[in-house]
């Protein structure tokens, strides 16, 4: 089991190692889940998800959280098909432009 602890700070996935685990309070760093307040967060594909509770959310850009600038709502799902919101999500992690 590694020693190294994993967690979520501005949306974005990261390691803790254990020489920062002793110095400080690190947990305080982390975000919390809006539902739960756990920091048990995990940021993948787009998505940050509580491992406690389940909650789910969709993750702000980075560029997004430096400026400050609140994300645009996600589209409504509606009717649309699963291979485009499959395509959506992974040129959003892969920032690629829309395919066609």
């Amino acid at each position: 089991m590694s020693l190294w602890k994993r967690g979520v700070r501005a949306d974005r996935q990261i390691l803790i190692c254990p020489g920062c685990q002793s110095a400080h309070d690190w947990a305080d760093d982390l975000d919390r889940c809006a539902a739960c307040g756990s920091v048990a967060l995990v940021c993948r594909l787009g998505e940050v998800e509580c491992r406690d509770c389940g909650h789910t959310r969709e993750a702000i850009p980075a560029d997004l959280v430096r400026s400050g600038t609140a994300p645009a709502a996600p589209p409504a799902s509606g009717d649309s098909d699963l291979s485009e919101e499959v395509a959506a999500a992974l040129n959003r992690v892969l920032r690629r432009g829309r395919a066609t």
